[in-house]
């Protein structure tokens, strides 16, 4: 895959028109530029890739969804996630963005951020439906069997009801289950702590993972590698953040144990992540001209990865 070694600001500057700088579509591409951007352990960010996932993936994912992230006030919500999960899986080469698009499409469609709950409150069959087919197009891994409302059959009545019996195993479930009060009292709030703190934005949202994976253990590693995993990774988190001044080097060794012997991805964490991003750069407490501070000597591949 070929890179152009243009600063990923500049991806930005490509989105359409109708992606104005500071609506929510603009903000969904910046929000996952940025939080990938950022050397979070364990995940895929400039410096480290997956098989079958690398930076470009993401840069091109979080580009591809904002033309549908800026309709979603004006369409049904199952509309634009279905609309944004096609246009990101046009331009990667597997999932890169399906958990992001769940958390912030509907934050983008409610007028306020606080008015979510109302928006899954009105949920409608044809959501469920949309949003099952947009699931099923983006094939994401781990998700495992449920003897109600499996993904692999047809879509429920209830989306919201679904995503109750999905919530013991699924962050961004329950989040639909029991409404986004979870995100904004523990990623937003430790976002905007850091940034109020001075930290450097990168920085900033580093700590914001690592402080969500420390609270609650990633429910993707738990599916994949059982709780126990989960729980060891939480305390691995925990134990940066207690290393003080000394935090970045923990970090750095606490990354080398998430991907050797085995590849142990926090990826809703991620996903948590970049919808607290997204939320404070809609309510202006994460200036807009900081991300292209933050990601402007980074490279990204200016060809459609194959």
């Amino acid at each position: 895959m070929p890179v152009d070694h243009q600063p990923t600001a500049t991806a930005l500057s490509r989105l359409p028109p109708d992606c104005p700088l500071g609506g929510p579509g603009w903000c969904a591409a910046a929000a996952s530029i940025l939080e990938a951007t950022a050397a979070k352990p364990g995940n895929v960010h400039p410096g480290a890739s997956f098989d079958d996932l690398a930076y470009a993936d993401f840069v091109a994912a979080g580009l591809a969804i904002a033309p549908a992230i800026e309709r979603a006030a004006r369409q049904p919500l199952g509309r634009t996630i279905l609309d944004a999960v096609r246009a990101s899986r046009s331009v990667t080469r597997s999932n890169a963005n399906l958990g992001i698009v769940l958390l912030i499409a509907p934050l983008a469609t409610a007028a306020e951020p606080q008015d979510v709950d109302g928006v899954l409150d009105r949920l409608t069959t044809a959501d469920a439906e949309n949003v099952w087919q947009a699931i099923a197009l983006a094939t994401p891994g781990g998700m495992g069997r449920s003897s109600r409302d499996d993904l692999h059959g047809p879509a429920p009545t209830d989306l919201r009801a679904a995503m109750r019996l999905a919530a013991p195993r699924d962050t961004i479930a329950r989040l639909w289950a029991e409404g986004y009060a979870g995100l904004f009292a523990g990623p937003v709030h430790d976002l905007a702590a850091e940034l109020a703190a001075g930290r450097p934005v990168l920085d900033a949202v580093i700590r914001c993972q690592l402080g969500q994976l420390a609270r609650q253990p990633d429910t993707l590693i738990a599916r994949r590698h059982g709780t126990a995993v989960a729980a060891a990774v939480s305390r691995g988190a925990a134990d940066v953040l207690a290393a003080g001044s000394g935090w970045r080097t923990a970090a750095a060794r606490f990354d080398a144990t998430l991907r050797a012997p085995r590849r142990l991805n926090p990826g809703t964490t991620a996903d948590l992540v970049a919808a607290a991003v997204y939320i404070l750069l809609r309510d202006g407490r994460l200036p807009h001209d900081h991300i292209d501070g933050a990601i402007r000597s980074v490279p990204f591949s200016d060809s459609t990865p194959a």
